[in-house]
């Protein structure tokens, strides 16, 4: 396979990021690894297949090495601060770096209904924005962004789109699958138990009876992130950018 060799995909959690990692497993010519860098933080150690890295180092030559031999693909959530990140050159400048957004009153909702011990901090999107600062200031170019309601609205118009800006071939088969839990997220399942229901993208309403609206707590953390998110929702990819006007692979 052409095209980039390590991808990684970052977002605040509850952006629906888990949903692209599901479409990347659908391909099948991928490797596809769930969330390294916060289960790293958690765990204090983290394996890719048989490889074990104890060390955020040990982590990120995995990887490196693991994308000369497959294509890797990898998303990560942003509610730890990842500074090894930040100063390393190995994933800055050589992964494919991109980003995926929710608007932060969804997704703070969604968040605290799983977890009503959240912090500013664990919100994730001065994390996330971070990043992609450090991102765009290594290699002079602007991140790809999805939004989260791009994606639910137009599934394959934007995964296509991403595709396409990325340089990776898109396959039509990464829009359904079959519903099941998977080994790659089981440690935080908790997390994922609607996708694990799911058979394709799909638009869901929940209603959350604590929210921005009505908390002032989760009103402090929507307007310290909203900055973030506009600034980042601002390089969007949208269906319709030049970068994806040759359209989809027919593959």
């Amino acid at each position: 396979m052409t095209g980039p060799r390590l991808i990684a995909l970052w977002g605040p959690p509850r952006s629906r990021s888990t949903l692209v990692l599901r479409m990347m497993l659908q391909r099948g010519d991928l490797t596809v690894v769930h969330e390294p860098f916060s289960n790293f933080h958690v765990l204090g150690y983290f394996c890719v297949g048989d490889e074990r890295a104890d060390s955020y180092d040990d982590l990120a030559a995995l990887l490196c090495r693991e994308s000369r031999r497959r294509p890797v693909f990898f998303k990560d959530t942003t509610e730890y601060r990842y500074p090894q990140v930040l100063a390393d050159q190995s994933i800055l400048a050589e992964a494919t770096n991109t980003f995926i957004v929710r608007e932060p009153a969804e997704a703070i909702a969604s968040h605290y209904a799983i977890n009503p011990e959240l912090t500013m901090a664990e919100v994730g999107y001065e994390h996330l924005f971070e990043i992609f600062a450090a991102v765009r200031d290594t290699s002079g170019t602007t991140p790809t962004v999805i939004d989260a309601a791009d994606l639910v609205a137009d599934p394959p118009g934007v995964v296509s789109a991403y595709c396409a800006r990325i340089g990776l071939p898109f396959r039509r088969q990464m829009l359904s699958w079959e519903p099941g839990e998977r080994t790659e997220w089981a440690r935080t399942a908790r997390w994922h138990s609607d996708l694990s229901e799911s058979r394709q993208v799909t638009r869901t309403a929940k209603h959350y009876a604590v929210r921005v609206d009505n908390d002032k707590r989760l009103a402090a953390m929507y307007r310290h992130h909203l900055p973030f998110y506009e600034e980042l929702r601002r390089s969007r990819v949208r269906p319709s950018d030049p970068q994806s006007a040759g359209g989809p692979s027919p593959l």
